[in-house]
């Protein structure tokens, strides 16, 4: 330590050997060149010697081999400065040599866009860009003895006999993937590329940049031969690149078989494929060769074939052998063919490893299934819908098997519901299919889906595909059987949603999908042979009022748990009940209100402003708005509405303008009203009422808070009398139940109440309600076994009211007036 040096091209004549604790001193000489302009391990290591003396004295380093040091500007990296490690020491506030992971951080920061936007300062290089100089550079040292050349693994590599491996310099034929012709050839023609996900492209684009001279042949194992130099072989991930080119002409020549022992159907023995052969077949211009054992006929087949196939349209490989064998594969493919473009591989799909269960499998951890054991557990079917769930980007894909075994009951539920369904087609709605909004709209979410599943095929993202033609086609039939109701959904559309749901998945799930198809619906041919669905008209304003109804629906069951919620008593005191709400009101609002519409409008003018069609700043913003004199009072929720309206445009994605409209492109209260029997139903309210914010006696509250697309209940309840209903049936299934009967409820509402309670979904005239004939002292006298009828009367036709002091129901109608019949009442099924 503290030896003196000279480095070349620095400014210092004499530089000192310093202490840095991220060295590996196993490697090399242990002396690294330190660069604390540019690196921030050399700048955090300077920084500690400079203000540690204990430091310091520890390692003999006196202090003018430290002090008179600063940083040297030698690049320039936009956004970062001149001094970008020491930019990027402030920015994560790294303390010293010890913060590995925010240096981490940093490097990551600043080497990447140091060499590829970094441009040098000093030197004849000066204004040059790093990336452009540095074998100049390289060149320049070594042929002035200041440098040599040293190559090491990219990570420490493991013989299986246990040894540390090491680069040793010997004799070697090296392809070199950095001439520029080549690499531009190539570089170009991955930017024509179906690459599926921008990391690849990335990476590839990468491996393009740093990869030049590769070791292309070795002295043991399988290959072939080197033609110029027969003592070498052509190492393994150099040869495999274009074998895809003979897959094209092996049934002509192997016959189907692997080992070559069965004749070739154009009678070609192996000897017969010389290279003037394989030129003719693989090259547009080549002509037949003069002197070759092979027939002219068969000949013009192999090459008929072979252009008939022929470019690589798809090449499916792990991310791993981007750095060597797949770009070789584009590298050898621009070589081999470099005037005919035409026969490049068209595309390339990369996937990450395969996980179980959030970690690695290994053998040794007993994290491990096999495929074998997967498909006996989970079935092929379960197998492939948790494989595709697992992931589809380049990052390792995730096989959870509680995933799978999830997948396994949807698809089983699915198959049942398909025999329920057909078994009670005859029962479903008949007629136009187009005869209610919610019939229009699963017709359009159907189309949709269908479309969006198409095209996540087509890109192979096979989770995406998953989610829209299985999850999301399955929540649009529970949406439409919910909203549906009373009225039943259309046979129709439930036969088309169960031919649709077997199409969209048979890629995935094809055993399911041909059970389906051809034992439940009955179809004679395969469903490997049905045509993809059709997608038919797509209404989206129809869709976007669904959501809408959804949401409000969402919101609105909220808002009933929050007030049903049990109310807390008194200290000590258990918590009351609150009584179930039996009336709803539903406010809309036509337009936001006056302050709400003044920040709207102040951010759309932010957005359209210079044309940049973004949100500038909340700083920015709340400045604006703090000019309006209407916002005064408001202040304090201006902001927070202001950035619900940021998060708004940003989901909207594209041009977000119309998030930030003061007005919607559909009417709410029609959407609401034509589904009010759902939303009663849902909500388990008597009454629904819709009312405009803007109505004379509305609510100052409600003027304020109300805005478009949130609409906002209040729940009512009406003054009531509990009753109780039982049923006097041996062995029915059927029990007491209890409901509240209100001013304004009928012997038909009090029918309704009790067939919801219990299930009944058949004609209300078979459900009977029977009173006592004396209702104080009936319901207190033993029932006679199997005469349920003596001492009762059926309820009489007639309209409830309610005494809630004496807790008494009274019953009118055109032959009597509040008859009190009691608090109970039985019950039957006839």
């Amino acid at each position: 330590m503290g030896l003196q040096l000279s480095a070349p091209l620095t400014s210092n004549k004499v530089i000192y050997t310093l202490p840095m604790l991220s060295i590996k001193e196993d490697k090399g000489t242990g002396i690294v060149t330190s660069v604390p302009s540019d690196s921030p391990d050399d700048y955090a290591a300077l920084v500690d010697l400079q203000k540690k003396q204990p430091f310091r004295e520890k390692y003999g380093i006196t202090d003018e081999m430290v002090l008179p040091y600063q940083p040297i500007p030698i690049i320039d990296v936009p956004g970062l400065g001149n001094l970008c490690a020491v930019y990027a020491y402030d920015k994560f506030k790294i303390q010293s040599q010890n913060d590995r992971e925010k240096l981490t951080e940093a490097k990551e920061l600043v080497y990447l866009k140091g060499f590829y936007d970094g441009v040098m300062l000093v030197g004849e290089h000066k204004g040059k860009k790093v990336q452009d100089v540095k074998k100049d550079l390289k060149q320049y040292l070594v042929e002035r003895n200041e440098a040599d050349v040293y190559y090491e693994p990219e990570k420490t590599i493991m013989s299986r006999s246990g040894d540390v491996c090491v680069v040793a310099l010997c004799n070697q034929w090296y392809l070199n993937y950095g001439e520029e012709v080549w690499q531009k050839q190539t570089t170009d023609h991955l930017h024509t590329m179906e690459l599926f996900h921008e990391e690849v492209s990335r990476n590839f684009e990468h491996c393009l940049d740093w990869l030049h001279e590769y070791a292309c042949s070795r002295t043991y194992g399988l290959g072939t031969k080197l033609p110029w130099d027969q003592q070498w072989l052509i190492e393994s991930l150099s040869d495999s690149t274009i074998y895809m080119a003979f897959y094209s002409v092996a049934h002509l020549l192997q016959a189907g078989s692997f080992r070559g022992e069965k004749p070739s159907p154009l009678g070609i023995k192996p000897e017969d494929m010389t290279p003037e052969v394989w030129d003719y077949i693989f090259f547009g211009d080549a002509k037949p060769p003069a002197k070759s054992r092979v027939k002219r006929d068969a000949l013009d087949q192999l090459k008929r074939e072979f252009n008939f196939w022929y470019p690589v349209d798809l090449r499916v490989s792990g991310k791993d052998l981007i750095q060597n064998h797949l770009t070789f594969f584009l590298y050898n493919h621009v070589a081999i063919w470099p005037k005919e473009p035409t026969k490049w591989p068209k595309g390339v799909r990369c996937n990450g490893h395969l996980l179980l269960n959030s970690a690695k499998m290994s053998k040794s951890d007993g994290n491990f299934l096999t495929l074998y054991e997967s498909i006996a557990k989970f079935s092929a079917d379960g197998t492939r819908l948790c494989l595709a769930d697992a992931g589809d980007s380049i990052e390792d894909a995730n096989f959870v098997v509680s995933n799978a075994d999830a997948g396994i009951l949807r698809l089983y539920t699915f198959i049942e519901w398909v025999k329920e369904t057909l078994a009670s087609k005859p029962l479903l709605r008949k007629g136009p299919e187009d005869a209610s909004i919610n019939d229009q709209v699963f017709s359009s979410e159907m189309n949709l889906l269908t479309k969006q599943t198409d095209e996540y095929y087509r890109k192979m993202l096979f989770k995406e595909a998953l989610r829209t033609g299985f999850f999301e086609f399955q929540t649009a039939r529970d949406k439409y059987r919910e909203l549906c109701g009373s009225n039943g959904m259309h046979a129709n559309l439930v036969m088309e949603f169960i031919r649709r749901q077997a199409l969209l998945i048979a890629p995935i799930c094809p055993h399911v999908a041909e059970h389906i198809w051809c034992d439940l619906l009955g179809n004679k041919s395969s469903i490997l042979h049905a045509a993809w669905p059709a997608v038919g008209a797509i209404d989206e304003q129809k869709i976007k009022c669904s959501a809408y109804l959804m949401e409000a629906a969402h919101s609105f069951r909220l808002a009933l748990k929050n007030v049903t919620q049990p109310k807390a008593g008194g200290k000590g005191a258990p918590k009351a009940l609150a009584a179930k709400p039996s009336d709803g009101t539903i406010w809309v609002a036509k337009t936001f209100p006056p302050w709400q519409s003044c920040v709207l409008d102040t951010m759309r003018e932010l957005y359209e402003r210079d044309g940049n069609a973004t949100l500038p700043d909340n700083k920015i913003i709340a400045t604006e708005l703090g000019k309006k004199e209407l916002l005064k009072k408001y202040m304090k929720r201006v902001m927070p509405f202001a950035q619900m309206v940021r998060e708004r445009v940003e989901a909207v994605g594209g041009p977000g303008k119309q998030a930030m409209d003061v007005t919607l492109d559909f009417d709410e209260r029609e959407v609401l009203g034509l589904n009010a029997d759902y939303l009663r139903n849902t909500l388990e309210l008597d009454t629904l009422t819709f009312r405009y914010t803007d109505e004379p006696d509305t609510p100052e509250k409600m003027r304020e808070e109300v805005r478009p697309g949130v609409p906002f209940i209040v729940f009512t309840v009406k003054p009531f009398v509990t009753v109780t209903l039982e049923n006097p049936v041996e062995r029915s299934g059927l029990f007491t139940v209890t409901m509240n009967l209100s001013d304004g409820d009928t012997s038909k509402t009090l029918k309704e109440k009790l067939a919801k309670q219990i299930g009944f979904k058949a004609d209300l005239s078979a459900l009977e309600v029977m009173r006592y004939e004396d209702p104080v002292m009936g319901p207190r006298s033993l029932p006679t076994f199997q005469d349920y009828r003596s001492g009762k009367v059926t309820i009489e036709e007639g309209e409830f009211r309610v005494e809630m002091e004496k807790k008494q129901v009274l019953l009118s109608n055109g032959t009597f007036k509040n008859m009190n019949i009691g608090t109970n009442f039985i019950y039957v099924i006839n």
